[in-house]
Order: structure tokens, then C-alpha cells, then sequence
């Protein structure tokens, strides 16, 4: 179904998706990881030492709650190593070698174009969220002794650590959601055409809008097996990290015309 243009230099067709383009998403993702394994291992090792960098450093600090919030806001920052997936994809898709001079650098060949506009847009909504998330904290347990998790769980068992983490949740999950829908199509988008960050988060909007149910649902997917995939000490991101990159790519082509 035909929703609309983006005014850009290149007019920008949204279509509306629905289960099937979901489906065949996440199918050609995975035949995707399948054919460049190695690749897409290589750019979610990056965020498997990361978070095992930031858990080991609040453990050692005996501060192992405040990986609460990075760890929920950690898979916000993917898609600064997303177009190494979409790059992968797209060159598959057309017929391209893989070559690791071409895969890997194709996050500084886009320094000059847009995406670095992005990257400071999820970077400001990440340390956004963290800044609420230490409010969040102190409103509800600022008054609270707290000086180890290890012996200070009990606090989070009371009425305010309850309900500081209930509205912790709901505000993170705000937040995911708000990035979710301007980068879900504007990232593969920026890395495939000469559009302006602005113009590709307003088409981003637009795919969300056009189909939001199945949108969210994709979404909702995501973040449900991101979480799953770090709690075995985030080695299970060295497969859902590629299978999403991937799916994200092939889900904008289908959207995109």
C-alpha cells in the first residue's frame, strides 16, 4: 500500500508491511549470517567485551545495580556498528564480494555523509536515559542505605524499590521505543541513498505509522530476544546481533521503494 513521499533528492515510497515482510525478513537474515558468519560475529564481539567490561567494572565497585540501566539502554547504541550488517546484506543482495577492507570500513567511509548525524541523535537519547534513570533512582531511593548490592537487595523489595523499578521500565521502554521507530528504517535508508538524517527519520516514522502493530510487534521481538540473548553473559548476541542487523536490512528494502 502506497502511503506517501518524503520530500528528498530521492523520492522515497513507503509501503506498509505486514507478517509476511517480517518473515522473509528474519528468513533472509539468518541465510544472511549463514553466508558471513564471521562477520557478523566480528562486530557483535564488540558489544559482548563492552558489556562485559561494565558489568566487571560496577562489580568491582560493589555497584553491580547500577548495570540496571546501561544494560537495559546498551542495545540502544547497535545501530552505531548496524551498517557493517547492512553493508554485509546489501552486498550479498547484489551480487558483491565480501572483503573485510570493504565490510569493515564501511562505518568511516560514511564520515561525510549523514549517519554520523545519527549516531549523535542515539547518542544524546542514550545518555538522556541514563541521566532520567539515575532521577528515577534518587526520587524513589534516594533516601534509602545502600552502600553494596550484595547486601542491599532488600531494598528493591520494598514499595519504592518497586515502584522505582516499575517506572524504570516504563521509562526505558519509552525511550527504546521513540529510537526504534526513528531508526528502524532511517539507518539502512542513510546508508543506501543521498538522503538528509531529518528527511530519513520522518520516513522511519512513516514505516511505523503506515503498519503500526506489526511494526511494534518487530520491535517488541527485538528487544525480547536482545534481553535473552545478554543473559548468558551476553553471549548470545554474537547471534541475535547479526540475525537483526541482517532482517532490519531486508525488512527497509521491503518497505522502501
Amino acid at each position: 500500500m502506497d502511503v506517501g513521499e518524503a520530500a528528498s533528492p530521492v523520492q522515497v515510497t513507503v509501503l506498509a508491511a505486514d507478517g509476511s515482510d517480517v518473515l522473509a525478513a528474519l528468513q533472509l537474515g539468518w541465510r544472511d549470517f549463514r553466508r558471513a558468519p564471521l562477520y557478523g560475529m566480528a562486530f557483535a564481539l564488540v558489544y559482548v567485551v563492552g558489556g562485559w567490561l561494565i558489568v566487571a567494572a560496577f562489580t568491582l565497585k560493589g555497584q553491580l545495580w547500577w548495570t540496571i540501566p546501561v544494560s537495559a539502554g546498551f542495545p540502544i547504541l547497535g545501530p552505531f556498528l548496524a551498517c557493517g550488517f547492512y553493508e554485509i546484506s546489501r552486498r550479498i543482495e547484489a551480487g558483491e564480494a565480501l572483503s573485510p577492507a570493504a565490510v569493515f570500513g564501511v562505518i568511516a567511509r560514511q564520515r561525510d555523509r549523514q549517519i554520523p548525524s545519527m549516531a549523535a541523535v542515539i547518542v544524546l537519547f542514550f545518555l538522556f536515559w541514563n541521566f532520567l534513570s539515575h532521577m528515577i533512582f534518587a526520587l524513589f531511593l534516594g533516601t534509602s542505605t545502600l552502600t553494596n548490592v550484595t547486601s542491599s537487595l532488600v531494598v528493591f523489595t520494598t514499595p519504592q524499590g518497586m515502584a522505582m523499578l516499575v517506572m524504570g521500565t516504563l521509562v526505558g521502554a519509552g525511550f527504546a521505543t521513540v529510537l526504534f521507530c526513528l531508526t528502524v528504517v532511517s539507518l539502512p535508508l542513510l546508508l543506501d541513498r543521498e538522503v538528509d538524517f531529518v528527511t530519513a527519520m520522518i520516513t522511519s516514522m512513516r514505516a511505523v505509522t503506515a503498519a503500526p502493530m506489526v511494526m511494534l510487534g518487530w520491535g517488541a521481538l527485538i528487544a525480547a530476544l536482545l534481553f535473552l540473548a545478554m543473559l548468558p553473559g551476553f553471549l548470545g548476541l554474537f547471534v541475535v546481533l547479526p540475525l537483526f542487523g541482517h532482517a532490519t536490512w531486508h525488512l527497509y528494502r521491503r518497505l522502501i521503494v
